[in-house]
């Protein structure tokens, strides 16, 4: 099913994501761990594309599994600036293969030896191509707290109309921590005449370590209560994961009741984290 079909059914929905391993003796501990999420009945989950801007083998397989035996919606990550046209639809004749119809086109993370391909320089130059190349529902991430790269907001607001003319068909927010932030956020987009379904990207913070990498990449805000439980509780790993999930589902809980249904967890192949969750809002979904 597209996932532009399940949002459209204005209905609160909670998705999962899932990272496929580095290495391939990980990959049996990824995959268990996929499948127990699949369990948990989600809209959707999400498959990514490796880290640093490198591919994954992995995520098409991946993917595959959970839509194919576990009839969960997946949605394949797809990043574009370490590939050649080539490769880009190597991986797209697979997807179809597969019977795989919901794509991520991000442009990724420029690698560390900073070696890139030149067919690509834009996330919206991939979703055009996407689009053109079969009936793929395409979704895009987007940037509540613009971009690090972008000079601004109201430009970074100005890449995100590129990606929504050249295809995309819903957009998936980076992290955040203030729900105030997502408001503002889709007031200014949609004044700029951005109407495609917007999902809420949420991550549980189960330890420190896990929010200093966070504001390394991304500068995330922190809002003073989130900081106060880091705290209060970073120095206790057991305490610091139930008030991390405690205080992600209090953000899932206002997203709903303000109007904002689609909900993406990065659950970060943690089972345990994704269950709590859907747990505590068993009733409101």
């Amino acid at each position: 099913m597209k996932i532009k079909d399940i949002l459209g059914q204005g209905k609160p929905t909670l998705s999962f994501e899932v990272f496929p391993p580095k290495t391939e003796d990980k990959y049996e501990s990824v995959e268990k761990a996929a499948v127990e999420s699949a369990g948990l009945s989600p809209a959707f989950m999400s498959v990514t594309y490796g880290a640093g801007g490198g591919t994954s083998r992995y995520t098409v397989d991946i993917a595959s599994m959970l839509s194919n035996t576990y009839q969960v919606p997946a949605l394949a990550h797809l990043t574009c600036v370490s590939s050649t046209k080539s490769q880009v639809h190597q991986v797209l004749e697979e997807l179809k293969e597969r019977n795989l119809e919901n794509v991520l086109a991000l442009r990724g993370d420029i690698p560390k030896d900073g070696v890139v391909e030149t067919d690509y320089r834009y996330a919206s130059q991939l979703i055009y191509e996407i689009k053109q190349t079969g009936d793929f529902c395409v979704g895009a991430a987007c940037y509540p707290e613009g971009h690090v790269e972008s000079v601004n907001k109201t430009a970074d607001i100005g890449y995100l109309k590129e990606k929504v003319e050249a295809g995309c068909d819903f957009v998936t927010t980076q992290m955040f921590f203030d729900n105030n932030i997502l408001y503002n956020y889709l007031y200014r987009i949609r004044e700029r005449g951005i109407t495609v379904p917007v999902v809420a990207g949420i991550m549980p913070v189960t330890n420190v370590a896990q929010i200093k990498r966070i504001c390394q990449m991304s500068g995330t805000y922190l809002p003073a209560r989130f900081k106060a439980i880091l705290d209060r509780f970073g120095d206790n790993p057991a305490a610091m994961k139930q008030a991390g999930i405690a205080y992600a589902t209090e953000q899932i809980i206002d997203l709903i009741a303000n109007g904002v249904n689609g909900i993406h967890v990065y659950s970060m192949n943690k089972p345990d984290v994704a269950k709590r969750i859907m747990d505590s809002l068993s009733e409101i979904l």
